[in-house]
């Protein structure tokens, strides 16, 4: 009785954590579609209007130097690596194919994004850190759980491949 229930327990698990990946693929997806469809994002100036407003709204400090030196410099370059970035791991969850790798990849973008934007100064509660950072913290948290599980076990492309009878 208590490995048919524990199996049930898994499979609902491993169900909940798929719609997750494809839910989480499905945003990363709308993100980056709209900064490779359009040109506004990567070569209408749209990057560097965003790091200018991080380098207004609060960065870290110690990302500071590295968006005013580093990143502004390399807008172009760095602006589309975001574009594809953003929807190769959004086609990556969403099929469920090099999801560790994909979400790898997110964790650190996320992470990078959030020492970017989130700085909610130097006087703030500890708590604040993490209300600051919520947007981008609790898409961290998604990626990292996809990174460490197999989430694509399921409904993914490899799956079905699999799947299908040989002719």
């Amino acid at each position: 009785m208590l490995p048919s229930v524990l199996n049930r327990m898994a499979m609902s698990s491993i169900k909940a954590l798929t719609g997750l990946r494809i839910a989480v693929g499905i945003l990363f997806l709308i993100f980056g579609e709209y900064k490779v469809v359009g040109t506004e994002f990567t070569l209408g100036g749209g990057f560097q209007y965003w790091i200018g407003r991080f380098l207004q709204d609060g960065a870290y400090p110690f990302m500071v130097p590295v968006l005013k030196n580093w990143v502004l410099p390399h807008a172009t370059p760095i602006a589309f690596l975001v574009a594809y970035g953003e929807l190769a791991i959004g086609i990556a969850l969403m099929l469920g194919i090099l999801v560790g790798p994909a979400s790898i990849c997110g964790v650190i973008y996320m992470l990078t994004l959030l020492f970017s934007a989130n700085y909610p100064g130097p006087h703030a509660a500890f708590w604040q850190y993490f209300g600051a950072s919520l947007d981008h913290f609790v898409l961290a948290l998604c990626l990292a759980s996809f990174a460490s599980t197999n989430p694509q076990e399921i409904l993914s492309i490899r799956t079905y491949l699999r799947s299908r009878p040989s002719a």
